[in-house]
C-alpha cells in the first residue's frame, strides 16, 4: 500500500472505524484511544500522541467536527483548519493508525462504539474529568493521564502568532 492509500485509509467514519478496531483487536492488538480538537498542531501534539501510541498496538485518535470545536468556546473564529485538514495531518503520523471525527461535545459515544483497552489524556485532566472514563473502566479498561510537554499549547501559539503579525 502507497502512504498516500494509508493516509487516506487512515481516516474513517465510525462504521469503518467500529469494523477497523475489531479487526485489530481479533489480531490481539491493544488498542488506544485519545481525542482533541488538533487544530493548529504542534510539537506538544505530537509528543503527546507518540506517548499514547506506546501505551499500546493501535492508536485510535477521535477528532472533534468543526462543529463541535465551535460549541467548545475555543474562540469565534476557531477552528482554524477544517475537520478534513486537521484528519489528514493526523492521519500522515507514523504513530496515528486511525483518525475519527466526531460531531458530538464529547467522544463518549465513540468511545463506548470502539470500546478501547487504554483511553488517555493530558494530565492536565484529572481521570474523573475525563469523557467515558466510567464506561472504559467498568469492563476492565484503563484510563491513564500521560505528562505534557512544557510550553506547548495552541493557545500559546495563537497568542505568539497574533502578537508577532
Amino acid at each position: 500500500m502507497s502512504f498516500h492509500s494509508r493516509l487516506k485509509s487512515a481516516i474513517a467514519d465510525h462504521q469503518k472505524a467500529v469494523a477497523v478496531v475489531a479487526q485489530q483487536r481479533v489480531t490481539g492488538r491493544r488498542i488506544v484511544f485519545t481525542n482533541g480538537v488538533f487544530d493548529v498542531f504542534h510539537t506538544g501534539h505530537a509528543d503527546y500522541l507518540a506517548q499514547a501510541r506506546d501505551l499500546g498496538d493501535f492508536l485510535v485518535v477521535g477528532i472533534n467536527s468543526d462543529e463541535s470545536v465551535k460549541r467548545l468556546n475555543k474562540g469565534l473564529e476557531r477552528p482554524y483548519n477544517e475537520l478534513l485538514s486537521r484528519a489528514t495531518i493526523l492521519a500522515a503520523l507514523a504513530c496515528v493508525d486511525l483518525v475519527v471525527a466526531f460531531t458530538e461535545d464529547t467522544p463518549a459515544g465513540l468511545i463506548r462504539l470502539l470500546k478501547p483497552d487504554i483511553l488517555v489524556k493530558g494530565n492536565d485532566y484529572q481521570v474523573e474529568q475525563i469523557a467515558g472514563h466510567d464506561f472504559v473502566m467498568s469492563y476492565g479498561g484503563r484510563v491513564i493521564t500521560i505528562p505534557l510537554l512544557e510550553g506547548f499549547s495552541t493557545t500559546s501559539l495563537v497568542k505568539k502568532i497574533k502578537h508577532s503579525g
